[in-house]
């Protein structure tokens, strides 16, 4: 499990770059909220807007996901672990006044910035993109 990043991946770096492209500045693998031990992919600070990128496997997604073949009650119980600390991730950000925006690694990274960047820019885009 070491070799997995946990930052700079391929999909992250792709909305980076068009979020940077379109005039934007951000944090990157940051604590939107100090006393919350959890970082945000992508961080808006002074618009309070944080962003996940959720790798297929590690958070589960429903279009993508595999079962494990060895230990396979581990990895469901850590993955289900996993959801809810998104979940309550989420939950704790809202209640502290952040958007919380969540993608999936395999959405198209242009329309992920446009949805970051209608956020950032005051519009509200949390419609259809919280799970």
């Amino acid at each position: 499990m070491q070799g997995n990043k946990s930052r700079d991946t391929s999909p992250e770096l792709a909305v980076r770059r068009l979020l940077h492209a379109a005039g934007l500045r951000y944090r990157v693998d940051y604590r939107p909220e100090p006393s919350l031990r959890r970082t945000a992919d992508i961080v808006f600070t002074k618009q309070r807007v944080a962003v996940f990128i959720d790798g297929c496997y590690w958070h589960a997604c429903p279009e993508h996901r595999t079962v494990a073949r060895a230990n396979a009650t581990y990895w469901s119980e850590k993955l289900a672990r996993n959801v809810a600390r998104d979940i309550d991730t989420s939950t704790r950000l809202k209640d502290a006044g952040w958007t919380v925006l969540r993608f999936w690694e395999h959405e198209d990274p242009e329309s992920v910035a446009a949805t970051v960047v209608t956020a950032v820019r005051g519009q509200d885009p949390t419609e259809g993109n919280l799970r």
